[in-house]
């Protein structure tokens, strides 16, 4: 059986030395009980359980890591399994692959999970008028075939080394068949709490399913509770006061404030979340090339990382492979703050100067409107004007970004290369903010994604990370650690999963109060 991991690279911890009989730390012997109380950014008014309309923290957390699960699942130690699909077995060209079932599943309706749900649950994403980020991966699969109620086999177009990878994907919920619009309406998945009540972007309440097919392994809680508090201050405050048990998007400004208070410990991890200021390249000025170079040397990135980010952090170089993927290239030539260099950009283009507008609110990253001010002041001396529109929290994703020609934004970073070029930058996929097309680009992205050779599979991703840092229309100036906190009652196993924030959004399911 090919289960295809080279996740490695990935692992942000070590379990505690002391092994029990079992083999897991003895801190790993998780206590049942109590109710989890989260305050957590990134919510809004339009939130739903439909997953291919989710993009923020917010619902991430409530249903890909309480309500709802995939078909495969990348742990805390950055190691692919199986969640839905027990196993999988890939052809030897990556094109076909048979994955079997878990049996015994059922729904929060009572309804038995199998292949029918998987196929429909696919489906959804390829429909047509569907709006869903995941519509990349899924219109790969050329064809689905149900062997039986607990075995399906998916045949792709081309190769795919990562393909079951793609399928953890938070977009990639499963749905029971025929039930689709009331699962959506309700909240039905397979998941480890069942919906109680959902007041979209306000709470979430889920009450622990009874005989749920993970057993004692995950979902420690008998209740959970998320409450949406988009304003940082709100959200450290309510921690440090004890409303609630647990945060995400520390506020850095705040982080000597929460250490000294001997009930709070701060989460930290290195993945590769990064913070972005994406330019719609078909709209002028991103349309000039020599424009959207002029910006990216008119950024000064150490002071972003050193004031936005209070180091907890590093420079990005304007691609989104970040420092925990396999094949980062780090031996780039960085895009540096030269306003001399800008400037001359600037000339190129045909400009003197250079009026622009920058939409910004702190719904897309905290600090996304002091970042925007910093660029604004560092970019002055290029002759670049900049001027920082502060838009609402509230429906920043519906309505500035993929809207707005030039806006900040951040993205979690994704598990392997393909699957962040293809989420965002492969041609015509619905989240390409930037719009940009590259012919060499694309070009590699497919021969990269069924290559099954790492030496080669490097040398291509090394090249894309260059084309896209020169050429791309995206000013990428930072990666950004996870930074948390928790109340120091709460405990996991000792290693903490980095793909996106909150243990890798699985908060709910892997900690337990000690």
């Amino acid at each position: 059986m090919s289960q295809i991991s080279r996740r490695s690279l990935l692992k942000t911890g070590v379990a505690a030395g002391v092994l029990s009989a079992t083999g897991l730390p003895l801190r790993a012997q998780a206590k049942k009980g109590g109710r989890l109380r989260l305050g957590i950014a990134g919510a809004n008014t339009s939130d739903s359980w439909d997953g291919r309309t989710h993009s923020d923290s917010f619902m991430i957390m409530c249903a890909h890591g309480a309500v709802f699960d995939c078909l495969t699942e990348i742990g805390a130690d950055g190691q692919l399994k199986g969640e839905l699909a027990e196993s999988w077995e890939a052809s030897a060209d990556a094109k076909v692959w048979t994955f079997k079932l878990r049996q015994g599943v059922t729904f929060h309706n009572g309804k038995a999970f199998g292949a029918d749900d998987v196929i429909e649950s696919l489906g959804m994403h390829t429909a047509e008028g569907a709006k869903s980020a995941a519509k990349p991966i899924v219109s790969a699969i050329s064809e689905m075939k149900k062997i039986n109620d607990h075995e399906i086999e998916m045949t792709l177009a081309a190769g795919n080394a990562d393909f079951p990878f793609l399928l953890s994907d938070y977009h990639i919920l499963m749905f029971p068949a025929g039930q689709v619009d009331e699962a959506i309406a309700k909240g039905i998945g397979t998941g480890l709490y069942q919906v109680e009540s959902f007041d979209p972007g306000v709470r979430f309440v889920g009450k622990r399913y009874a005989d749920h097919y993970k057993g004692d392994a995950a979902g420690h809680f008998d209740e959970v509770e998320v409450i949406a508090i988009n304003d940082s201050s709100a959200r450290m405050n309510a921690l440090m006061t004890g409303q609630v048990d647990a945060v995400n998007r520390v506020d850095v400004k705040t982080e000597a404030l929460l250490k000294a208070n001997p009930m709070v410990t701060i989460m930290e991890v290195t993945g590769n979340q990064h913070f972005t200021f994406p330019m719609q390249t078909g709209t002028g000025p991103f349309d000039d090339l020599n424009v959207r170079k002029a910006l990216k040397h008119g950024v000064n990135r150490e002071e972003l990382v050193d004031k936005i980010l209070q180091g907890h952090g590093k420079v990005a170089n304007d691609h989104p492979i970040g420092p925990a993927n396999q094949y980062y290239a780090d031996d780039l030539e960085q895009n540096s703050y030269d306003p001399d260099k800008a400037k001359f950009y600037l000339k190129e283009a045909g400009l003197d100067s250079l009026d622009v507008d920058l939409s910004a609110a702190n719904a897309a990253f905290s600090g996304a409107v002091d970042a925007a001010q910093l660029y604004q002041a560092s970019a002055k001396s290029a002759g670049i004007n900049i001027n920082v529109v502060q838009e609402p929290d509230d429906g920043y994703w519906s309505n500035v970004w993929l809207k707005k020609s030039w806006c900040a934004c951040y993205w979690s970073g994704r598990a392997t290369e393909d699957w962040m070029f293809s989420s965002a930058y492969e041609t015509g996929v619905p989240w390409n903010d930037t719009g940009w097309e590259n012919a060499r680009f694309q070009e590699l992205l497919l021969a990269a994604r069924a290559e099954l050779d790492s030496a080669k599979r490097r040398e291509q991703y090394h090249e894309m990370q260059m084309i896209m840092s020169q050429e791309g229309g995206t000013v990428v100036p930072m990666y950004a650690n996870y930074v948390d906190a928790h109340s120091s009652k709460l405990t996991n196993s000792g290693t903490t999963g980095n793909v996106f924030q909150m243990d890798s959004s699985r908060f709910m399911e892997r900690w337990w109060f000690a």
